[in-house]
């Protein structure tokens, strides 16, 4: 072997990196970090060096990513079983073919009673029910890492509550007894030793169990069982809570996702439909009928980089096979991306310009999607 071939083969130490050897570090991140997301699994399997800068200590990583605007927006999932458990979660990336990243259980088994939020690559977990009983938990889990952490406990326990992020805090509303002081309380998301704080709301529109909740023009809506409620965390507190407008209220099913100013839904005829807070009022969004199926129950949606993303139950087309006399569980999750375009005297037109379906061979026959958010990494 020539020197030259040698000095190819093995590379000097000053040059070399713990990452890709025959590569510096600071070159083997900038590689490593135009690769997408959904890459990261595999590749932490191949070296402790790559499992430790992937899963443990991602910090250069995501900078560079950041630097190189290379940040995918993701879907995060949680799917219940037919018989009481705990939701199990899941991370999807929203491009075909991408099969489903397994995520670890939360620390503490709750149910679908639980409310999500997500703030940045964080994850909140509020409340819930363990053992038929509300909880006091907050869970939080950190995307980019794929572990769960506990936050400060809640001020009173709570299921079925409204969860938003607001700039800065965490609030949550409802899903507690109206006697309590804390029926809503925002959590700052910045200081390391943060601590529930309450927020005044008048007594007359507690009595209430809330089934949705967004962002929109920086107000917090809520859809409860007992008509929805409006927060502006801007408005002097005895302004600050109100209820929402009867067209609002009839026409928000609980799973929504705001996108482009939009609230976006769908009906009890399974047709997705927006609600423009200008005008008070809601559109149907045309040019899905062909491509989508009605979402008469199952589906929820999510804002994904600006595009309103839909996540449904599919149907298993095909037979259960049978191994040792019991049927293998399947369950089948299809979901669509959509362009919506506002036109002429209010008007939305959509268009799917991406669709896929994903099997959760794991899933018992029955399971059913509980949350679904959008964040980016």
């Amino acid at each position: 072997m020539s020197a030259a071939s040698a000095s190819a083969a093995h590379p000097p130490e000053d040059i070399r990196g713990s990452l890709i050897p025959v590569l510096p570090d600071d070159l083997a991140l900038h590689c490593l970090a135009l690769l997408p997301r959904a890459a990261h699994p595999s590749l932490a399997l191949v070296s402790r060096a790559l499992h430790d800068l992937l899963c443990r200590h991602p910090e250069p990583l995501l900078a560079a990513r950041r630097r190189l605007r290379r940040s995918d927006p993701h879907i995060i999932i949680s799917v219940r079983p037919p018989y009481p458990a705990s939701p199990r979660f899941f991370l999807l990336l929203p491009h075909p073919g991408w099969p489903p990243l397994p995520l670890p259980a939360p620390p503490i088994p709750v149910s679908s009673s639980s409310t999500v939020a997500a703030a940045g690559h964080r994850l909140f977990l509020v409340g819930g029910s363990v053992a038929g009983i509300p909880a006091t938990s907050i869970q939080i889990l950190d995307a980019r890492t794929r572990s769960w952490s506990i936050g400060p406990r809640l001020s009173s326990p709570r299921e079925f509550a409204a969860a938003a992020v607001l700039p800065g805090a965490l609030l949550v509303a409802g899903g507690c007894l109206p006697s309590s002081p804390f029926w809503a309380e925002t959590l700052g998301l910045d200081p390391p030793c943060a601590k529930w704080s309450p927020v005044p709301s008048p007594d007359h529109l507690r009595e209430k169990w809330m089934h949705g909740c967004v962002s929109l023009a920086g107000k917090v809506l809520a859809v409860a069982d007992r008509g929805g409620l409006l927060y502006d965390p801007a408005a002097p507190p005895a302004e600050a809570w109100a209820p929402v407008s009867p067209a609002l209220d009839m026409g928000w099913k609980g799973r929504a996702a705001v996108v482009g100013g939009i609230l976006y839904s769908y009906d009890f005829m399974g047709q997705v439909k927006g609600y423009d807070v200008d005008t008070d009022a809601w559109s149907t969004v045309e040019g899905l009928e062909k491509e989508l199926p009605r979402f008469l129950c199952g589906a929820t949606l999510a804002n994904v980089g600006g595009l309103l993303y839909l996540v449904w139950e599919g149907k298993c087309k095909e037979k259960a096979s049978k191994e040792e006399g019991k049927a293998k569980g399947m369950v089948v999750i299809e979901w669509a991306t959509i362009e919506v375009m506002r036109v002429e005297e209010g008007r939305l037109i959509g268009k799917v310009i991406s669709r896929d379906t994903i099997l959760f061979t794991d899933m018992p026959r029955g399971s059913a999607i509980t949350h679904c958010i959008a964040l980016d990494l």
